[in-house]
């Protein structure tokens, strides 16, 4: 796994061994920095559910001045922690652990990125219930429907590559 473009573009980082953390394609990591591209420079940005932090590691290299990275697992937060040391991010990181529905309810941020296990589908609706952010992008299995609105948030966009979809979620007009 790389980091696809920006200030670390091609630098290598490490993958949690085992089958418990799912790291966000290549592919589909390129495409959703693609659309974010206007709003990245200068964001605070949330990887939750980090895994290793790649989404959250592409936000940094593209210009975000921030990154809040969540994770639960132990064997992921090693992992995670050493990529950032490895890129020398500390300064411009915070690392928590513990779950990212308690976590996301003390930052603001100005994009959050969801992506809980596909085993748990619940985690999508408490973590919009309690996120302060007016842009959201949820990572799902193309099989689980996603809702429309969650409180403020409306869905705007959807992109769908192979087993996966991106769902783009911003404070709607009015909110």
């Amino acid at each position: 796994m790389r980091v696809i473009a920006g200030e670390f573009k091609s630098r290598k980082l490490a993958s949690v061994p085992g089958w418990d953390v799912r790291p966000t394609p290549d592919r589909l990591r390129e495409t959703m920095f693609s659309i974010l591209g206007p709003v990245i420079a200068g964001a605070v940005f949330v990887d939750a559910y980090a895994g290793s932090g790649s989404v959250g590691i592409e936000a940094l290299s593209r210009g975000a001045s921030r990154g809040v990275f969540i994770e639960r697992s132990t064997a992921a937060l090693e992992v995670l922690r050493a990529n950032i040391a490895s890129l020398g991010l500390q300064g411009r990181a915070n690392v928590l652990r513990g779950k990212a529905t308690g976590a996301l309810a003390g930052f603001k941020a100005d994009i959050v990125f969801l992506d809980p296990p596909y085993t748990e589908p619940e985690e999508y609706g408490l973590s919009m219930a309690v996120l302060k952010a007016p842009l959201v992008v949820a990572q799902h299995a193309s099989r689980e429907v996603l809702e429309e609105r969650y409180g403020l948030l409306a869905r705007y966009r959807m992109v769908k590559q192979g087993d996966n979809t991106l769902s783009f979620y911003r404070v709607a007009a009015g909110g």
